[in-house]
């Protein structure tokens, strides 16, 4: 099939046609097939087969819309207008290196949080979790701001 994450990513060539080319596996692929990578957790980029350029984010954000519209929610609508409130701010340069940073944190504690989530059904729903990963996404989120904005946004508070 693909690469796996060890190894330099595949590359996929879009073409005028919409199409999509997997030069790893030599064969045309579908944006499902890529959904499916990187679920998988194989490594790509997808670029303009006639300029070169780089339009994976492109792509994989196309993925997501698609994703949503069959109705498997995971962006909430106020989720979504935040984000979409935060393009031409002054903090725009910020917003990627938290959200990512986030999620990094999300993906580290998933384990421990889907077995909280499932004691939860046979005990006192777990809000304790959900505090600490709310200071940890806090803490991130000051650390970034002051990192790049300089702004400590804890200041004055004890």
């Amino acid at each position: 099939m693909a690469n796996t994450k060890n190894d330099s990513p595949t590359v996929v060539k879009k073409y005028a046609n919409r199409r999509l080319y997997d030069t790893g596996r030599s064969s045309y692929v579908t944006l499902e097939d890529l959904c499916d990578m990187v679920k998988e957790g194989y490594d790509f980029v997808v670029v303009d087969a006639k300029s070169g350029e780089d339009i994976t984010r492109q792509v994989l954000t196309q993925i997501i819309m698609e994703q949503e519209s069959k109705g498997e929610n995971l962006l909430p609508i106020n989720f979504l207008k935040d984000l979409i409130g935060y393009y031409g701010d002054n903090v725009q340069g910020v917003i990627p290196n938290y959200l990512e940073q986030t999620m990094e944190v999300f993906k580290a504690n998933q384990d421990q949080f889907q077995e909280q989530l499932n004691n939860s059904f046979g005990g006192a729903f777990p809000f304790s979790t959900f505090e600490e990963m709310n200071k940890m996404n806090m803490d991130i989120f000051q650390r970034t701001m002051k990192t790049f904005t300089g702004i400590d946004i804890n200041a004055g508070k004890k």
